[in-house]
């Protein structure tokens, strides 16, 4: 894989930048903030468990399919899809430093300095949940080996019969390596574009018309392939592929821009932050209600919809003033606890509630079983995923510090001062 440098020159003398590194007054630290994306994440993560074990009881008779929600209100709760939160978060993260080097002139990380801190965050766990799942379905070689390779490729998400094989919400994962090889294309040229801009206001338009330019592609796709071509819904590839799924990266690194540009002006005070953190919360649980049909409207734009709704959450949390009880509820303990773990939770949760069904751990199908089966699947998901975070995912992270801020091997052991 080729590496690319995002190292950029320093700005030129017009652009402005911050006079010091203090928050604005009442703006939450940098360590409150952190709690606060944990929080979301264990939120998240917590909800994609509850979504999957919705999925794996719902059941199909000569009647045609009955939810284990049988109130249409709460069953558009539990069903909610959370994985474009994700894809927003990931994406608003880590265009954060690509966005001020565009904007404000400075420096960032090389690109290979960004892939690799991305893989050792990424592979390690990926790659062995993935053998050992994929070798107690395969007990006999050559097993589906085809499924093997796509999944250690990260190409399942273009494979129409194994995109959801091994471990089914992983495909997400494929979009998210994509997004990071764009990201490190993308990133240094936009501040090459940008760098001639003598205005700052300049800049900011460059690079939010970027991210709309984006977010309006995959809309575009979506509605051909839909309402021109025709293509049912079950196409995964077409539906789940970058090509349908980039708005989501597109919507975060969208709030990313906005964040950078407007820096500690325009902070939302309560009266505005609250209605829009109810207004978005609302427009998620009505696109889950609305969408009844596998190809309404709401059902097939839910994903770039719910994306710029997200987006709209995390900044009406983010970017405020004071914090309130909502900051306080994301910082608990044991929902920072969760995000923690959460991409363990993420990977380990559907092969637990599969391996709990098979073997008969979990209640039969039914409206009546549901609800203990979404207890019993977290509880066990939940101390599992903890578990691999402390003897994977961690000592993991650790290979950090073979490589320095600028990609080269750390010296441990550099010569003595003479």
């Amino acid at each position: 894989m080729s590496t690319v440098s995002t190292t950029l020159t320093a700005a030129p003398a017009t652009v402005r930048r911050p006079v010091n590194g203090t928050p604005a007054k009442g703006a939450p630290s940098r360590n409150r903030r952190n709690a606060e994306i944990q929080g979301f994440r264990g939120m998240a993560a917590l909800l994609t468990v509850v979504f999957h074990v919705w999925q794996q009881y719902f059941t199909y008779d000569r009647d045609g399919a009955h939810s284990p929600v049988p109130n249409r209100y709460a069953n558009a709760l539990v069903s909610l899809e959370v994985i474009d939160f994700f894809f927003v978060l990931s994406a608003y993260l880590l265009t954060l430093s690509y966005a001020r080097a565009a904007i404000d002139g400075g420096s960032t990380r090389p690109g290979r300095v960004f892939l690799f801190r991305r893989a050792i965050r990424i592979i390690p766990l990926y790659f062995l949940a993935v053998l050992c799942v994929w070798a107690t379905r395969n007990p006999t070689l050559p097993g589906e080996w085809s499924d093997l390779v796509h999944h250690l490729t990260f190409t399942q998400v273009f494979d129409q019969e194994q995109i959801f094989y091994t471990i089914g919400p992983t495909w997400s994962l494929s979009l998210e390596i994509m997004f990071y090889l764009a990201l490190v294309g993308l990133g240094p040229l936009a501040a090459r574009a940008c760098r001639p801009l003598r205005k700052r206001a300049s800049r900011v338009a460059v690079c939010a018309a970027g991210c709309a330019l984006l977010y309006i592609g995959p809309f575009i796709w979506i509605a051909v392939a839909r309402y021109v071509l025709e293509i049912p819904h079950t196409e995964w590839p077409v539906y789940f592929g970058p090509q349908a799924r980039f708005g989501g990266f597109a919507a975060g690194m969208g709030l990313a821009v906005m964040m950078v540009a407007l820096g500690d002006r325009g902070r939302l005070h309560a009266k505005v932050a609250i209605p829009l953190r109810v207004a978005a919360l609302l427009g998620l649980y009505l696109l889950s209600w609305s969408g009844t049909e596998a190809e309404d409207f709401p059902t097939t734009f839910y994903h770039p919809l719910s994306a710029l709704l997200w987006m709209l959450l995390l900044y009406s949390t983010i970017h405020v003033r004071r914090q309130g009880r909502w900051h306080r509820w994301l910082t608990v303990r044991w929902l920072t606890g969760a995000g923690l773990a959460s991409y363990s939770l993420f990977v380990w949760h559907e092969p637990i509630m599969l391996g709990l069904y098979n073997a008969g751990l979990l209640p039969p199908d039914g409206q009546a079983g549901f609800p203990l089966a979404v207890v019993i699947v977290l509880v066990v998901a939940v101390a599992a995923a903890a578990v691999s975070y402390w003897l994977i995912e961690y000592p993991a992270s650790l290979l950090g510090k073979l490589k320095d801020g600028q990609g080269g091997s750390r010296d441990f052991y550099p010569e003595a001062a003479r």
